[in-house]
């Protein structure tokens, strides 16, 4: 038998969507960019010429000063080249600044960074009003440089029988000591290290804290099943795990001890013994009064170059010691 034609009636296909006119698409897509760029230009436009006019122009300019003989304005005028570097580096008082900026450095960094690491652990165990103590500690890092240096000077470390320090010490059979003058041994250093220990342990003893929150508790769980308890904990599971927060803290240090200033400046801002000069300057304080002092901006341009090398080499030499940007091994 011939087979029968096919009567099966097939549903229609259903008709595509017609197409939108060419190019109507891209251009509200490229009129969208447009907008966004836009609004994109007109907020940040005030933030990045400000930036660029009074930080990356200003330091091309302070570098252009320290080539040149800039006496009393800002000025290019007579180019002198290297001269102002070589006479800067000729100078004893200032190679002493950078003798006194690397022994306060060495003091004051381990020291800060023992302090705020032990607090910190301390702070951590403590279960109720953890926030009001880690409030206390942080309260001085709101205190300004100057009013905190002031502070020292006039009140706990004077030089006066009535002040705090040497009425304190008083009490333990200790006479009156001058402070903050030339003595032997230099008590200064004292005055100098507590002050800028007050102002900075909260600050780094917060960061501390921070990271040892984020370490899990189950790692430490898991030791304690182990049988580690104590400094072996401390040794073999806290310490590592606060490796990145440590480098940050020892490189914020850094930064920090070397652009000392406001105490120096103001502990010692009216001389000693009456002869107007102090025992110990940072390179700041020697280029505010070269810069603002005597009106050498060229020197004193140069001298901020330096400066900033130093900063940049000890921080370079501390990223290769601790390993610091290479992440996680």
């Amino acid at each position: 038998m011939a087979a029968s034609p096919d009567t099966t009636v097939r549903p229609e296909r259903a008709r595509r969507p017609s197409a939108r006119p060419r190019g109507l698409a891209p251009a509200r897509g490229r009129r969208a960019d447009r907008r966004a760029w836009g609004a994109f230009a007109l907020l940040t436009a005030p933030m990045l010429i400000g930036l660029g006019v009074f930080k990356y122009v200003a330091i091309g300019w302070s570098l252009l000063l320290s080539l040149s003989d800039a006496h009393g304005t800002i000025a290019l005028g007579h180019w002198v080249g290297l001269d102002n570097y070589r006479q800067l580096l000729g100078d004893p008082a200032f190679r002493s600044s950078l003798v006194q900026i690397l022994l306060f450095t060495a003091v004051i960094v381990p020291i800060t960074f023992g302090v705020s690491l032990g607090l910190a652990l301390l702070v951590h165990r403590v279960r109720r009003g953890r926030a009001l103590v880690r409030t206390a500690f942080l309260i001085p890092t709101a205190v300004s440089y100057v009013a905190a240096s002031l502070l020292w000077k006039m009140c706990l470390f004077n030089g006066l029988p009535a002040g705090i320090a040497n009425m304190v010490g008083g009490w333990f059979g200790m006479d009156a000591v001058p402070w903050l003058q030339t003595t032997d041994p230099p008590l200064y250093w004292i005055v100098l290290v507590t002050v800028r220990l007050w102002l900075q342990v909260g600050f780094y003893m917060v960061l501390f804290l921070a990271g040892l929150q984020a370490i899990p508790r189950d790692v430490y769980e898991a030791a304690a099943l182990d049988g580690a308890t104590g400094r072996r904990t401390l040794r073999r599971i806290t310490l590592p795990m606060l490796r990145n927060t440590s480098v940050a803290v020892l490189m914020l240090q850094f930064i920090a001890a070397f652009q000392a200033f406001d105490e120096f400046y103001n502990l010692f801002s009216s001389g000693l013994s009456g002869t107007g000069t102090a025992p110990v300057q940072t390179p700041l304080v020697y280029l505010y009064n070269t810069a603002m002092g005597a009106q050498n901006y060229g020197l004193g341009s140069a001298g901020a170059f330096v400066l900033t090398a130093l900063i940049v080499g000890v921080t370079l030499i501390q990223g290769r010691f601790t390993g610091f940007g290479k992440g996680e091994e």
